[in-house]
């Protein structure tokens, strides 16, 4: 394992479900903030908006992207809303603080949320200080991941050399760009026999079967353990 990340001066985080698990509470209550945005601004009972947004989710890749090109729905008033959450249940990860501490070279998140629900999410855990940068979907021009233009507007950012960088994700079509340019893959499945809130469209096998993805180098359920490992 040390051998293999040797070469590795950049990790690279995703945000929700990967530095926090998915058992979580955080994203049912951001899932269940966007129901209600569109609810509101659509005047859609909860079922129909709820319609509306997994079927943006799965065909723009966020629901997001779907209601600012079919809608022209302002994305700073959506992220706003949508982000402000009781993030309280979260508790500091100082074992995760220490492995992140004991990496050599720079942290930075990569999200598909905003830079403030990055900030306060790690702040919850106890982790921000640790990270070096965060690259939100603002500063992607508001396009997700798994865009290649986006993952190309974060390298250029955060002066990022692919091939000496790491990416740690828990959605398998988001390794795909970071391991075609020659990041090491990671990524971080579910416990197991643990509740999993994700999108059903955005769940791993939750195995090691996820091997078999050519864009997967290593899977784990333990991202602490796997990052202590490296060191």
């Amino acid at each position: 394992m040390k051998t293999a990340f040797a070469h590795v001066d950049t990790w690279v985080f995703d945000l929700d479900n990967t530095l926090y698990p998915p058992h979580a509470d955080l994203w049912p209550k951001i899932d269940e903030r966007i129901t209600s945005y569109i609810a509101t601004r659509f005047e859609l009972d909860r079922v129909a908006a709820r319609a509306m947004q997994k079927a943006y989710y799965h065909e723009f890749g966020t629901s997001l992207s779907g209601l600012m090109q079919r809608h022209h729905v302002d994305p700073h008033e959506f992220l706003d809303f949508v982000h402000k959450i009781d993030r309280s249940s979260l508790l500091p990860n100082h074992a995760l603080g220490a492995a992140l501490a004991a990496l050599p070279g720079r942290k930075l998140v990569f999200t598909n949320g905003s830079h403030y629900h990055a900030h306060e999410t790690a702040s919850a855990l106890d982790i921000v200080h640790h990270f070096d940068g965060i690259f939100d979907i603002v500063a992607a021009e508001l396009v997700p991941k798994p865009h290649a233009i986006t993952y190309e507007r974060f390298f250029k950012k955060h002066d990022v050399n692919p091939r000496s960088a790491a990416m740690f994700e828990d959605i398998v079509k988001n390794l795909t760009v970071p391991h075609a340019v020659g990041m090491k893959t990671v990524l971080v499945i579910p416990q197991t026999g643990a509740v999993d809130h994700r999108d059903e469209g955005d769940r791993s096998l939750g195995s090691e079967a996820d091997l078999k993805n050519p864009e997967v180098d290593f899977v784990t359920a333990d991202l602490t353990a796997f990052l202590q490992s490296l060191v």
